[in-house]
């Protein structure tokens, strides 16, 4: 009889055990995997909420860019790493949209990711170096017509969003520009402060501080309404180029197939975090509209994400885009 016990009390922990010993995800840092170089907008946006997420999930959140082709590389690493939910993937328009049209890619960009949270988005900005003799939009437009074979547009690479959306200004106005790729905004950004650079049509949340500071020219956003953060920038409506709109909106991913619970805790740390006053009156001082809270789930985002794929794939692909 004591045997018997013995076996039955040896089985039942061989059967608990495991569920007993598990410890809760996570228990160990959480990699963000920035497919740009540091200091660009999807490297500030890391930042700003690695710090909430962390407080939210217990365990730190390491920030790390993995750069090239445009971000294709970096959300590459993150589409083939372990699904466990250790390796994340915040990007956003151009890297989850966009590079599936331009590059011929060895993942699936709705297939081999699990959507985690859309977190907002911000539009364009149509921005120029200091010296640039321009005042206006319009006084813009008109120089760089003028100089057209000698004006330098800077852009993070070929086929990211600075890359398409100065596509877009080059076909509106009806010039011809020389696109220089860089590894990322943030490098784009240092040459166009420096004036080796004529201008771009970056991001407002990567462009807006250094337009405050007087560092850069700014002259309209790519929407139909001011944004609150920068309300004296006028529209590309109002300012003379009109239908010019485009918003890049970010999210975070993780490998298919990464546990439903994993997701659930790193969703409810994006929620967590973007609930925090800092850290939306930090998203919101770059131009950022952080998403309703009902839209801040995986289901919205795979949703968006597919949607914004039906829409810009035959738009881009018209485009007939030239990979650098």
């Amino acid at each position: 009889m004591k045997r018997f016990l013995l076996i039955v009390s040896l089985v039942s922990l061989a059967v608990v055990s495991p569920g007993a010993l598990a410890q809760p995800f996570p228990t160990r840092a959480v990699t963000m995997v920035v497919p740009f170089a540091a200091g660009g907008p999807v490297d500030t946006v890391a930042r700003i909420l690695s710090e909430p997420m962390r407080k939210s999930l217990g365990q730190p959140i390491v920030v790390e860019s993995t750069t090239g082709a445009g971000g294709s590389i970096g959300v590459g690493r993150v589409a083939r790493a372990t699904p466990d939910g250790y390796t994340l993937s915040v990007g956003h328009w151009s890297t989850h949209v966009v590079n599936g049209a331009v590059y011929q890619l060895n993942y699936d960009l709705l297939k081999d990711l699990e959507p985690v949270g859309l977190i907002g988005g911000n539009p364009m900005i149509v921005v120029s170096k200091p010296d640039v003799p321009a005042a206006n939009l319009k006084e813009l437009v008109a120089w760089v017509k003028a100089n057209q074979e000698k004006v330098n547009v800077g852009t993070a690479g070929a086929g990211s969003s600075t890359h398409i959306s100065g596509i877009y200004f080059q076909n509106e106005i009806g010039a011809k520009l020389q696109f220089i790729p860089y590894k990322g905004t943030g490098p784009a950004m240092k040459d166009l402060m420096g004036g080796q650079i004529d201008m771009m049509v970056d991001q407002l949340s990567n462009s807006l501080p250094q337009v405050k500071a007087n560092r850069i020219k700014g002259y309209a956003i790519t929407a139909k309404e001011r944004s609150a953060a920068a309300p004296d920038i006028p529209t590309v409506d109002e300012a003379g180029l009109p239908g010019l709109h485009i918003s890049i909106w970010y999210g975070i991913w993780a490998p298919k197939g990464t546990p439903r619970e994993a997701i659930a805790k790193l969703n409810a740390a994006v929620k967590e975090a973007l609930a925090d006053p800092d850290t939306r009156k930090r998203l919101g001082d770059l131009g950022m509209e952080i998403v309703s809270v009902e839209r801040q789930t995986p289901e919205a985002l795979g949703a968006h994400q597919k949607a914004e794929i039906e829409k810009w794939w035959p738009i881009i692909k018209a485009a007939n885009i030239k990979l650098n």
